[in-house]
């Protein structure tokens, strides 16, 4: 599986998780200008935007350890001008979650998933 594709099924796994939870997708991979939101989904008045990473190994850690403050940074920033065009959510409370999700061949994957992450 190519990286994309492992990126693209991590945050498809995620979106069907948040879905399961009562939530409402509202954007994949939503581009703000250079920078990008992986998953962004609403229930009732609190806005989430999931930061996801998806490995196919746990070799080198788990993949959520892998956003730093300088990703926390940009996802911040992108979400914050992203959320300014949307005027109907811009009263509702913007969380940041992430997401690890380990897609090992032949194997269930697995999620692990951190409400208010940063």
């Amino acid at each position: 599986m190519s990286r994309a594709a492992t990126g693209r099924r991590g945050e498809s796994i995620v979106a069907a998780l948040l879905e399961e939870r009562g939530f409402v997708v509202l954007g994949r991979n939503v581009r703000v200008g250079r920078l990008e939101l992986d998953v962004i989904a609403r229930k009732g008045a609190t806005v989430v935007v999931v930061e996801v990473r998806s490995r196919t190994s746990d070799l080198y850690g788990g993949a959520a350890e892998t956003i730093d403050r300088a990703k926390q940074g940009r996802v911040r920033a992108a979400a914050g001008r992203w959320i300014a065009t949307q005027p109907e959510l811009r009263r509702c409370r913007l969380r940041f979650d992430a997401a690890g999700v380990l897609l090992r061949p032949g194997r269930a994957p697995e999620v692990d998933y951190y409400p208010d992450a940063f």
